[in-house]
């Protein structure tokens, strides 16, 4: 059994890394009472706040946090006709969160999780944690056995080419749960009372060519990097579909970060998760993805990008393309998935316009 840590009489950071790069968003249906125990760590950052469901449901936010919160009608009226690439009633409305963002960095967290305890009982600053590995290399072309070389107390191994030593930018940091896993329903149903109380103590580069389940209640990453793709997708209300936006993310980003040579971390940090959702509503929901990821999985494996897609926005219409030719035989979802990822970079590069577009009238 494990508990969550007690920050009670932690002091909030006076030195918080990266306070002004740093964006914190979160996808709610209910009051953030939550924040009080992450008062220490994350006080001192900006929350975007993205409230799911009704939006005339006032949401309660602990007082001393800095945020901007954002309902379904405020992402109409800021997008217009291309709100429709943002889901509705499914947490991934969080990355309405990253389109609007100008921050370097995002941290995403679900409001069910809560300060984790190290093995010696301390709590675990998971923010902080995130952000040291986002600003670590990776080193996804070739594997070290000791894991992560550039902490403290570890290196390459004996046997790593020092020509890829110097590793590659990192782009996404991928953290983890303890108490309540992250299961599919199936998983769920036969081990009801499984908890994970096993604590790891190490991060890791995915290795470049696999894929990953990634998880988006627990998640950092660069938004100058990958901010274009980290895209969600359709879920939730009037989808035949829910609880795969991070899978589809996370599938999408890795194809791309391998592409233009960036790294993805998965390890440390740990956050609590402190409760279980239903496991037949989460069926229902998942019960079509669970068939179709093997068709999907192989998709993504065999997806290559061409030599002239350059940047995410040219990496993601690639993709777009591809989803729409290989995958709408599998359901005609697909093809109005796809159509969604080429609005999804429309609408972020309205709000985003590169550098000089200003200036050039294009903004």
């Amino acid at each position: 059994m494990v508990d969550p840590a007690n920050t009670v009489g932690i002091p909030v950071n006076p030195t918080p890394l990266l306070k002004d790069e740093l964006d914190i968003v979160i996808p709610t249906i209910r009051n953030l009472d939550f924040l009080e125990t992450w008062r220490p760590f994350l006080q001192p950052y900006h929350l975007i706040i993205v409230q799911d469901g009704d939006p005339t449901k006032k949401i309660h936010v602990p007082e001393g946090y800095d945020y901007e919160l954002y309902n379904r009608n405020d992402i109409n009226r800021i997008l217009g006709p291309k709100a429709s690439c943002i889901s509705f009633k499914d947490s991934a409305c969080r990355c309405f969160g990253y389109m609007v963002s100008k921050k370097k960095y995002i941290f995403t967290i679900d409001d069910d999780c809560f300060v984790a305890k190290d093995p010696a009982g301390k709590a675990v600053n998971a923010l902080e944690q995130h952000i040291k590995n986002l600003l670590c290399p990776s080193t996804p072309l070739f594997f070290n056995t000791l894991y992560e070389p550039y902490r403290e107390g570890a290196d390459f191994v004996r046997g790593y080419p020092f020509s890829l030593r110097e590793g590659v930018s990192t782009a996404v940091s991928h953290g983890l749960w303890l108490n309540i896993p992250d299961y599919d329903a199936p998983t769920q149903l036969v081990k009801p009372k499984e908890r994970n109380t096993r604590y790891v103590d190490a991060v890791m580069t995915i290795p470049k060519g696999t894929l990953f389940p990634m998880c988006g209640m627990n998640l950092a990453f660069d938004r100058d990097l990958i901010g274009p793709a980290m895209y969600f997708g359709l879920m939730g209300d009037g989808q035949p579909i829910g609880r795969y936006d991070d899978m589809w993310a996370g599938w999408c980003i890795k194809v791309i970060c391998d592409h233009l040579g960036l790294g993805v971390k998965t390890g440390l940090p740990y956050i609590y998760h402190s409760k279980a959702s239903n496991p037949f509503v989460n069926l229902k929901k998942e019960y079509k993805g669970i068939f179709w990821q093997e068709e999907i999985i192989p998709f993504f494996q065999n997806a290559k990008l061409s030599k002239e897609a350059i940047t995410v926005q040219q990496c993601y219409i690639e993709l777009s393309k591809m989803v729409k030719e290989k995958l709408s035989a599998l359901d005609p979802y697909f093809e109005k998935l796809a159509d969604a990822m080429v609005t999804w970079i429309e609408a972020w590069d309205e709000l985003n316009p590169p550098a000089g577009a200003a200036a050039n009238g294009k903004a």
